[in-house]
């Protein structure tokens, strides 16, 4: 399914501040939809006279829709868009004419224009129709509470055709909570609640207010509630500033262990402030719950960072343990189980630093690639490069990951270029050759593939992967085909050295998105 940008730019020539005004309705239409217990269709004229495009739809969820079958992407003409026609060149709401028929559904039609205002503040032409289509089928006299619903309904309506509706968004603020059925609070131009509805009443109720919300003045009333007093002058405020026609942003009030999300919408049809909209949210098992998980994400944040530091102290053991050993080979093997110890510590200590359970894993790579360096026994600089990215990855799978490229980098370094010795073989490279490991990764249909490559001597010709007595490529073997549910090859490269190829699936809700 195209998009509305999509749809908009092919088959009109709408500037993208109309387009990008269009998109501001369409994340914010909800409401009047909801309020008037109708689908609202959004539709732009296309080239040809009286023909229409659909391009974005919304259903109510007070109500039945009119539409069983989505209405984006359809083309119309004729008589069928003759409402829109109406409020598209004459600019104003079309509410004439009788009932239609869609199928078995009998339906209302209203049209409302589009305009955008310019940059002086003055309405504009009209760029596209909000169709209003009401679903008739369970028609009967309307509650007090879908009185004002409706009446509300038509504000909003007349201030899409002044190019006032929607208000600016503030950054950060979703357009998702809270919905009218939440709560809703209407006031008059004096900040008097006119109507409530019971869902808003039960939130003030959670709040200490017991009484009966109409007739009272809101932005007072939030001023006495709110337990931190700054609290409730900000929420006093933002009522105010609806009243006085602008769009404050929402906000949150703290009483009695209750918390309650505000939204205060200016109501000004034809550009004269009459009141405001209030939509109100109990939020105070969303908010305990997010204080939940805060204190969960550090306590968690808090174990990384210890099992790092125990793993850095065992890490110390072991080094001092390698210092005090005067065989050979009883040395070699401590220090190689430093150098484990210490890249799963990285992982940890990034993990001690992070949100989720997730790591940017470039970094990492980098640090061990570095360490790599260091234990080099040739006579020249082993260089180190990485391509590609790694992006981000889950901790299960790079605990794993770093050790894997832990010991296939340190075999790149201590075997793949040997000091120079008398007798050395034809095949080694030539001395112009700088020694370079370089580590390339990139994903790939849910897939990440690694290769660590050399430009050392190559495989010994007897070499076997599958029998190799190494404990560094049993480890590795272990790891990719195991932990990591993987495949790993070793073979020479085309152009000489060593090349190690991983494949890893990445299956296990790695975000695709925050790959680098």
């Amino acid at each position: 399914m195209s998009t509305l940008r999509d749809l908009a730019e092919e088959h009109t020539h709408l500037r993208p501040a109309d387009i990008d005004h269009l998109h501001r309705i369409a994340g914010d239409w909800q409401l009047l939809s909801d309020l008037s217990f109708a689908d609202l269709l959004l539709w732009v004229p296309v080239d040809g006279e009286g023909t229409f495009l659909c391009v974005a739809q919304v259903r109510p969820t007070t109500a039945p829709t009119a539409y069983q079958d989505d209405q984006v992407g359809r083309i119309v003409g004729g008589p069928e868009v003759a409402h829109l026609e109406v409020a598209y060149r004459q600019g104003r709401i079309w509410r004439e004419g009788d009932p239609v028929w869609y199928g078995d559904v009998p339906a209302r039609h209203e049209a409302i224009p589009v305009r955008l205002r310019t940059a002086g503040g003055e309405a504009g032409e009209v760029v596209a129709v909000v169709g209003r289509d009401t679903n008739l089928s369970t028609a009967r006299t309307p509650s007090q509470l879908e009185l004002n619903y409706l009446t509300t309904a038509d504000d909003l309506a007349q201030m899409i055709a002044d190019g006032t509706f929607p208000p600016p968004r503030h950054p950060g603020e979703t357009t998702s909570a809270p919905r009218v059925g939440d709560g809703l609070v209407r006031l008059d131009a004096g900040g008097k609640v006119t109507y409530a509805s019971p869902n808003a009443q039960s939130a003030y109720r959670r709040l200490g207010y017991a009484s009966h919300l109409v007739g009272e003045d809101l932005a007072a009333l939030h001023r006495r509630l709110a337990s931190d007093p700054l609290e409730g002058t900000d929420a006093a405020n933002g009522i105010l500033a609806a009243l006085r026609g602008e769009a404050p942003p929402r906000r949150e009030i703290d009483a009695r262990g209750a918390t309650m999300l505000t939204r205060a919408l200016p109501l000004m049809p034809a550009g004269v402030p009459i009141g405001a909209l209030v939509l109100v949210r109990d939020i105070t098992e969303v908010r305990r719950r997010d204080r939940a998980l805060i204190t969960k994400d550090a306590t968690i944040r808090e174990i990384h960072h210890r099992v790092k530091n125990n793993l850095q102290t065992v890490a110390a053991l072991l080094r001092l343990q390698a210092r005090r050993v005067a065989m050979p080979e009883a040395r070699v093997a401590l220090e190689e189980s430093v150098r484990r110890v210490a890249s799963i510590a990285l992982v940890h200590e990034t993990l001690s630093m992070s949100s989720d359970e997730a790591v940017e894993f470039d970094g990492i790579v980098d640090r061990v690639a570095s360490a790599a360096t260091e234990v080099a026994a040739t006579e020249s600089t082993v260089g180190m490069r990485r391509m590609g990215s790694f992006g981000v990855l889950p901790a299960e799978i790079a605990t794993s990951l770093v050790m894997v490229l832990n010991e296939l980098l340190l075999n790149a370094v201590e075997h793949g270029f040997p000091p120079a010795e008398a007798g050395e073989p034809a095949d080694v490279p030539a001395p112009e050759a700088a020694p370079e490991v370089v580590v390339s990764a990139h994903r790939f249909r849910k897939q990440l593939h690694v290769s660590v490559t050399d430009n050392g001597r190559g495989l010994p010709a007897d070499f076997d992967a599958e029998r190799g007595g190494k404990l560094g490529l049993q480890i590795v073997r272990a790891l990719v085909t195991g932990e990591l549910r993987g495949s790993i090859e070793l073979r020479n490269g085309a152009g000489g050295g060593t090349e190690a190829v991983l494949v890893v699936p990445l299956a296990r809700g790695v975000p695709e998105n925050r790959a680098g």
